[in-house]
């Protein structure tokens, strides 16, 4: 599925593949396609998340696709989002490192020291540590079904359709919690920055 002009082209059949009926060297040329077209995109996404288990995931994401490929209904979702979901599924059991992570990140940029001769350097790495920290606690804070939300969406790059696809929710609900959650991080951005400016 491509994107033009901000729309997505309407899925083919090779998008929504009937796995269920698939065996031998079908089977095995259908999901060695299907690695090459989706796996560096998860390998990207779940890097973001979780950083060096990522390739452990990738590789759990297709052994469970394929263990579970008479589950899968092209009806309900492409390919890609059904791939994304599995991969969704298997973070939530990663999620507490994923917090714990993001909770490490904001304490370390906060007391990282920075050794510059320049100040203007300085001045800036410092804002930029800022801005890390307080982004990584902000996400470590939110619920796990919107931190989910808007990881596929911003990480991933999946539209909304497709992350509902992969969490088995509604795009209209997708968007919602998008909106919500986006205008929460920018409110505490902004708190944050009042709070600077008033220190």
């Amino acid at each position: 599925m491509t994107l033009r002009n901000g729309t997505a082209d309407p899925p083919t059949a090779a998008d929504r593949p009937d796995l269920a009926r698939l065996s031998g060297s079908a089977l095995k040329e259908t999901f060695g396609e299907l690695f090459g077209t989706h796996a560096a995109g998860l390998r990207r996404y779940l890097a973001r998340r979780v950083g060096g288990a990522c390739e452990d995931l990738v590789a759990e994401t297709f052994l469970v696709a394929l263990r579970e490929r008479g589950a899968y209904d092209p009806a309900r979702a492409g390919v890609r989002a059904w791939l994304y979901g599995i991969a969704t599924n298997l973070l939530r059991h990663h999620v507490r490192a994923e917090v714990r992570a993001l909770h490490a990140t904001a304490r370390l940029v906060g007391h990282r020291e920075v050794a510059e001769p320049h100040h203007d350097r300085v001045a800036e790495r410092v804002d930029a540590a800022d801005r890390v920290r307080r982004l990584a606690g902000a996400l470590a804070r939110l619920p796990a079904r919107d931190r989910d939300v808007l990881l596929l969406t911003s990480w991933a790059g999946l539209t909304a359709t497709e992350v509902g696809e992969a969490l088995g929710i509604p795009a209209g609900t997708v968007r919602s919690r998008l909106h919500r959650t986006r205008r929460a991080l920018r409110e505490q951005a902004e708190t944050s920055v009042e709070d600077t400016d008033n220190a």
